[in-house]
C-alpha cells in the first residue's frame, strides 16, 4: 500500500472545513479531483468524524 504523507494531505485537503465525516471527505476529494493515491488512501479510513488534518493523518497511519 502506498503511504500518504502529511504534506500530500495538506496539499490536497487545503480547503476542507472541519469537522467532517468520511463521506464528506470523499465527496470533497472527488469533486476537487485530488491525487488518486490520496483518494485511495482516504477510502481506507474508518467511518467516523474527523476534527483536523492530524486526525485524518493519524487514522491513515493506523490503517496501513
Amino acid at each position: 500500500m502506498t503511504t500518504v504523507n502529511l504534506v500530500q494531505l495538506q496539499k490536497n485537503l487545503d480547503e476542507v472545513t472541519y469537522p467532517l465525516s468520511k463521506q464528506d471527505l470523499l465527496k470533497y476529494a472527488e469533486e476537487k479531483g485530488i491525487d488518486e493515491v490520496v483518494l485511495r488512501a482516504l477510502k481506507q479510513l474508518p467511518l467516523k468524524q474527523y476534527e483536523t488534518l492530524a486526525d485524518i493523518s493519524q487514522a491513515l497511519s493506523e490503517s496501513e
